[in-house]
């Protein structure tokens, strides 16, 4: 899935929540410790780190690439 990001930058746990792979900032926070998150193919704990387009995402069975919106 593509998601568009109309801002600089998304944080890693905000980004989880908005495409509704986690429920709660919470929840998002422990698929990160557990080690669950890849960015750009490698394994991602830093929950805060920013997402920047051509950043891709990978969590359980999602593949998630951050665009930049068409303005």
């Amino acid at each position: 899935m593509k998601f568009e990001l109309h801002t600089e930058y998304i944080q890693l746990i905000q980004l989880l929540k908005a495409v509704s792979i986690a429920n709660s900032g919470g929840q998002a926070k422990l698929m990160v410790e557990d080690g669950e998150v890849k960015r750009n193919g490698e394994v991602e704990m830093r929950k805060r780190a920013k997402l920047i387009p051509g950043d891709v995402i990978e969590i359980f069975e999602h593949r998630i690439e951050v665009v930049a919106a068409a303005d």
